[in-house]
């Protein structure tokens, strides 16, 4: 589904990721494990083409998308969230969610407002209400259904856990595992070990921009993430 080949990112002359490497297959769930400052965002954006890698090779459903225009990637079928969010706070729920909207990229039945209410009851309750007056974890549950409503193959989704009620966390554990059985590709960022065993299929730890691990997420052993992740 997504394959990223030597990536290496700049910032100015910093560099932030060092030729990495790494695979999401159809239907997987594969988190990206790593501490802050480990260059997780940066290879989020640099998929995105919001932050221009500098050389390597990404590739979506076998196409090339590297340095393909952010809405180009987009309409290829891949979703972002990031991880400030970034809804309209002026706008409803329901105005949130159109602005997303984009024709399905496959013969699935494509999401619509009523099919991620199901999802997202809270956003149902207050389909009316404006963006900026949600909680946080309303908000993202708002930010991962807009970007739904582009009808995605496969969404990334940075940090979406992060400063969440443990019982938010526990919903969105319970709706990233829908979004399997609806045969969507999901590729998110995490900290928490914990929390990634929980939801994913596989894991890459990720520490001062490259991968230094690669395994299924049950074979993950502490020690391995003590190594490069705990605070």
């Amino acid at each position: 589904m997504l394959e990223v080949n030597s990536l290496n990112t700049f910032y100015g002359k910093a560099q932030i990721l060092f030729d990495l490497t790494f695979e999401v297959q159809a239907g997987e769930i594969v988190a990206l494990i790593g501490r802050n400052g480990a260059g997780k965002t940066t290879l989020f954006k640099s998929i995105m083409n919001l932050v221009p890698a500098d050389s390597g090779k990404i590739s979506f459903k076998h196409q090339s998308i590297y340095h393909l225009p952010s809405y180009k990637i987009s309409k290829l079928g891949l979703g972002y969230a990031p991880e400030d969010r970034r809804i309209f706070t002026s706008l409803t729920v329901m105005e949130n969610l159109e602005a997303g909207r984009q024709p399905a990229h496959r013969d699935f039945e494509p999401w619509t407002p009523e099919r991620l209410f199901e999802l997202f009851p809270n956003l149902a309750e207050r389909r009316h209400q404006d963006g900026g007056t949600l909680s946080g974890g309303e908000q993202q549950m708002l930010t991962i259904a807009r970007t739904l409503m582009g009808n995605p193959e496969m969404i990334i989704l940075d940090e979406p856990f992060e400063g969440l009620a443990p019982i938010i966390v526990e919903q969105l554990v319970r709706t990233i595992r829908k979004l399997k059985d609806q045969a969507v590709s999901v590729l998110l960022s995490e900290q928490n070990l914990s929390v990634a065993r929980l939801i994913c299929d596989r894991a890459y730890i990720i520490h001062r921009g490259s991968i230094r691990h690669e395994s299924p997420i049950d074979t993950l052993f502490d020690d391995e993430y003590d190594r490069y992740c705990a605070i």
